[in-house]
């Protein structure tokens, strides 16, 4: 076995293990579910647009809204316990306000940011996915034509 291997493979770990924050996007029918379980906990949208993204969210793309949505959060941290399996809850941050979500709704959160690529962290007993700079656009008219786009979503991966 050639020595330089582990070598090298110790130096690629250190330079890609624990760095600062990873950014990750999705498109798709990812980014419209991030979207469509964080709308409804938002404070910065309007009625009509929470409507329009339940309205994609729920499989209708022929809707009567027909500007583009952006869903944002400033952050975004969901914990479950793998010992208290009762356990499950979010915290999204807007701004200044914190709206905390429990139960199915969290669940619900947890589940799509793993599907968006959201890397789990755990320690004693709990396991926590959290993201920061959450911004999501929908574009009704695109989505719509039914061909895989108008959803598209950006974040960074938090500490």
């Amino acid at each position: 076995m050639n020595r330089a291997t582990p070598t090298a493979l110790a130096i690629a770990l250190i330079f890609t293990g624990t760095g600062g924050a990873q950014a990750g996007s999705v498109n798709g029918q990812a980014a419209l579910a991030l979207a469509g379980v964080v709308a409804p906990a938002s404070h910065l949208l309007s009625m009509s647009e929470k409507e329009a993204v339940a309205m994609l969210f729920a499989m209708n793309s022929t809707i009567p809204y027909k500007k583009k949505v952006v869903v944002t959060a400033d952050k975004i941290v969901c914990r479950v316990s793998n010992v208290d399996i009762t356990a499950r809850s979010c915290d999204l941050t807007f701004g200044k306000k914190v709206k905390t979500i429990n139960g199915r709704a969290a669940n619900e959160l947890f589940a799509t940011e793993a599907l968006a690529g959201v890397a789990p962290d755990g320690a004693a007993g709990s396991i926590v996915e959290s993201l920061s700079k959450l911004s999501c656009t929908l574009d009704p008219q695109v989505i719509k034509d039914k061909a895989g786009g108008g959803a598209e979503c950006s974040f960074e991966a938090a500490n």
